[in-house]
């Protein structure tokens, strides 16, 4: 009986520390993405999954919201094209009330509130990170709220 309760406690200590690897390496990523972002870093593309899941939940100014889709392609030749004027403001997003949530071994989720640089809004955001074979994090899922109406033109 003591064999099968150790057995039980060193499998239970050995998937806690896992899920606290995954956490902190996917958060680190998470803060490294962040300041590749904020710097402009053309690094930044390299984040995310040629297949990421990417959305933009638009707040319309009745409050209501419209979940709008596209694909990492899309998106990153549309970062690339609003990169040059963002710099030009020094636009930058900070992030407050970061939580890590396990979703499975190698896969986590990291929740926030998006501050733009550019106004005085706390908006929703979230990044789900998946760790690959080579031992690199990426996201393969995001979703950031914006209140910029101009998205609504995508929404399919």
């Amino acid at each position: 009986m003591r064999k099968l309760i150790f057995t039980v406690m060193t499998i239970v200590l050995l998937t806690i520390t896992v899920h606290a690897d995954d956490n902190k390496e996917a958060l680190d990523t998470f803060y490294n993405y962040v300041n590749a972002a904020n710097t402009y870093s053309n690094s930044v593309t390299g984040y995310y999954a040629p297949t990421a899941k990417i959305i933009r939940q638009v707040i319309k100014p009745d409050g209501k919201t419209v979940d709008v889709y596209t694909d990492t392609a899309t998106y990153i030749t549309q970062m690339k094209i609003g990169q040059a004027g963002a710099k030009l403001r020094n636009y930058k997003n900070n992030y407050s009330n970061v939580t890590v949530t396990p979703i499975s071994k190698g896969k986590v989720k990291i929740s926030s509130v998006r501050h733009p640089s550019v106004d005085n809004d706390s908006l929703k955001a979230y990044m789900i990170f998946q760790k690959q074979s080579n031992g690199k994090w990426i996201i393969i899922e995001e979703m950031m709220q914006t209140r910029q109406q101009i998205f609504l033109k995508y929404v399919k």
